[in-house]
């Protein structure tokens, strides 16, 4: 079933043992990744035990041996020492002697002995959570939200979008036009883009990734666009009365434009064409012509479109932008360098390349990026199927759409990444299985003929590597990383994961609650209701918070989520103590990357691209730069 394999031959992964009290300092300076300049990201939050708890940033490109002094600060600005001898075990400090709220903290680096510049200090949280009140219009609520330095500050903005009447593709009717808005982490709003009506929302048309594309340190915003977008300064693109909507709703005629914006003020920075058309060569194209095309004439799998992020050089950023999986399929990736916008490749499963053939029908309503052949370029795992680097195709395996799928480091005795995906309406005996990311070979698989949701996250630590499981016809139980069943029962969701109390272990998201496996006795207990801060999920069965990142403090991650009655972004993140830790999963290239793409489609949890779980190896040292 496997096509079109791997053209450079397996490469071997090295993993050694070590501890992970700090993290590996070896690398070349040739072929850096180009990625933020993010300051220390330090936080103090109350906690109910009393105190407060302190934690901040461990960069991507420090010495191993880096420590830290933390400050207590005062009112009248009097500086207490908090530590004895520097800090080294961990980026996090409960510093239950602090009494009240009107304290701030300040943490300075020790490199080599010498006590560095210290950070701007931090005040202590108001609440449990940062609230960042939102201008959110009528009629519209809070939904997927991305982040990215804006203004070059090194601190992360939110950019969210505002989602009225949406519809699925599969679903007639009108929608509202999708708002895109930016806000500091102090709650300014910075701008407002209006994608106009000729862009309808839902969950499959409205992807927009933000990342530093350029390199100036300051993220820039890229989204599909129409006439009448309206950009954050009031320009419009394109014609502001046209209306291409039709009878049931949907836009399957009229012009389709990719722009690039200012992350900082939200003006259109470059418009240009969308690539792939509905038709080529025609803005009016006939029904039949669309199905010839697409396999429909409605747009249902016309208008399936992806989006990410991926250093196809090794070094530098590109923009990837996609359309259709059902049927069609098509990557286009563009690099925004110098001002200048430009196409460096397209791959089209239906071009005419018989080897192309075999790659149509395999997306899933989300994709994910890495280096799986370990070349320092990144590939697109596009559901079932890989693209190269130079926008070739690796492999497809054949097995179809699915709507889940996860890549990483998920068997850490294995070489290279794996990847867990599942299927829907399966015609073949591996509705759920694992493969070799590199080479698409299925590891281990079991028989479904429609699987609805699955996960890989190290939730037991008495297997290396992830547990997996799924949600589908005939799928039962907790597989260990092997797919051998370790246990008959499984979480009640497969849904996130998150990164949030003190071990190794990763636990479950669902909407905007967090449960942990109790592997003893195979059992999900509940450590965090979002509704108990008026919170509230978003996308249905979709059922995902705004985001989940590590935006700011230690290697956790932030839930950041909306309130039930849309006036806010309440943004939480752990007080739980660790002993543990590691530089900002921010500055891991497959983490970061996935971190862009999670507000697409059907959104996905974040993977490192090293094994992160019990009996885990030292990470390996990022090789990246951030000038």
């Amino acid at each position: 079933m496997l096509t079109n394999l791997l053209k450079n031959g397996k490469v071997l992964h090295l993993a050694v043992l070590l501890s992970f009290t700090c993290i590996s300092f070896s690398t070349s300076a040739q072929n850096l990744r180009q990625m933020e300049a993010l300051d220390r990201g330090l936080v103090a939050i109350p906690t109910e035990e009393g105190g407060n708890f302190v934690s901040w940033r461990v960069l991507g490109t420090e010495p191993e041996d880096i420590s830290f002094n933390l400050y207590r600060v005062t009112a009248s600005d009097d500086h207490k020492k908090l530590n004895p001898i520097p800090l080294t075990k961990s980026s996090s400090f409960l510093d239950k002697a602090a009494t009240g709220k009107d304290v701030s903290y300040e943490v300075r680096a020790v490199i080599d002995g010498e006590e560095q510049q210290g950070t701007n200090p931090a005040a202590v949280w108001k609440e449990d959570y940062l609230s960042i009140s939102l201008q959110t219009p009528e009629g519209y609520m809070p939904n997927d939200a991305s982040v990215g330095d804006l203004n070059g500050d090194g601190q992360y903005e939110i950019v969210l979008h505002q989602a009225g009447k949406t519809h699925d593709n599969s679903h007639k009717g009108l929608t509202d036009p999708p708002i895109l808005q930016a806000y500091t982490l102090e709650g300014e709003m910075l701008w407002e883009i209006n994608l106009g009506k000729n862009i309808r929302d839902g969950a499959h048309y409205t992807q927009f990734m933000v990342y530093d594309l350029d390199g100036d340190g300051k993220a820039e915003v890229a989204c599909k666009t129409a006439d009448g977008t309206t950009d954050g300064v009031g320009s419009v693109i394109g014609d502001p009365e046209a209306d291409w909507r039709n009878a049931d709703g949907y836009i399957l005629e009229g012009p389709e434009f990719l722009t690039i914006f200012d992350g900082q003020t939200g003006k259109a920075l470059a418009t240009t064409d969308y690539i792939p058309a509905r038709y080529p060569g025609k803005l009016h194209p006939t029904t039949e012509e669309l199905k010839s095309l697409w396999g429909d004439g409605y747009g249902n799998r016309m208008d399936r479109f992806l989006a990410g992020i991926a250093y196809l050089d090794g070094e530098r950023p590109s923009l990837i932008m996609t359309r259709g999986y059902y049927t069609r399929s098509v990557l286009a990736a563009w690099n925004w360098r110098d001002g200048e916008l430009t196409e460096v490749w397209t791959f089209d499963s239906e071009d005419g390349d018989p080897d192309h053939k075999a790659y149509s029908g395999q997306g899933y309503h989300s994709l994910s990026v890495g280096d799986i052949d370990e070349d320092g370029k990144d590939e697109i795992v596009f559901g079932a199927m890989a693209i190269d680097d130079d926008g070739t195709g690796i492999y497809s395996t054949g097995l179809g759409h699915g709507d889940a799928l996860h890549l990483s480091d998920i068997d850490p005795e294995r070489p290279g990444m794996e990847v867990f995906g599942i299927h829907e309406h399966a015609r073949h005996e591996h509705g759920t299985n694992l493969r070799d990311a590199a080479t698409g070979e299925i590891i281990w698989s079991y028989p479904s003929p429609d699987v609805g949701r699955g996960l890989a996250i190290d939730i037991d630590p008495r297997y290396q590597g992830y547990e997996c499981w799924a949600s589908g016809d005939g799928l039962h139980g907790l597989w260990n990383v092997k797919g051998e069943m370790i246990s008959e029962n499984k979480p009640r969701s497969c849904n996130m994961g998150i990164w949030w109390d003190g071990d190794l272990l990763r636990e479950i998201l669902n909407g905007v609650d967090i449960d942990k496996w109790d592997f003893e006795n195979a059992q999900s207990e509940r450590i965090f209701t979002g509704e108990d801060f008026k919170m509230a999920k978003n996308n249905g069965t979709k059922s995902n918070p705004a985001l989940c990142a590590d935006i700011f403090g230690d290697w956790r991650e932030e839930l950041i989520g909306r309130t039930a009655d849309g006036s806010e972004l309440r943004i939480f993140s752990t007080t739980i103590p660790t002993e543990y830790r590691f530089y900002t999963l921010m500055h891991d290239p497959v983490y970061r990357l996935s971190i862009a793409w999670q507000n697409v489609a059907y959104n996905q949890p974040a993977h490192t691209g090293f094994y992160l779980g019990a009996g885990m190896a030292k990470p390996p040292k990022p090789r990246i730069r951030t000038k």
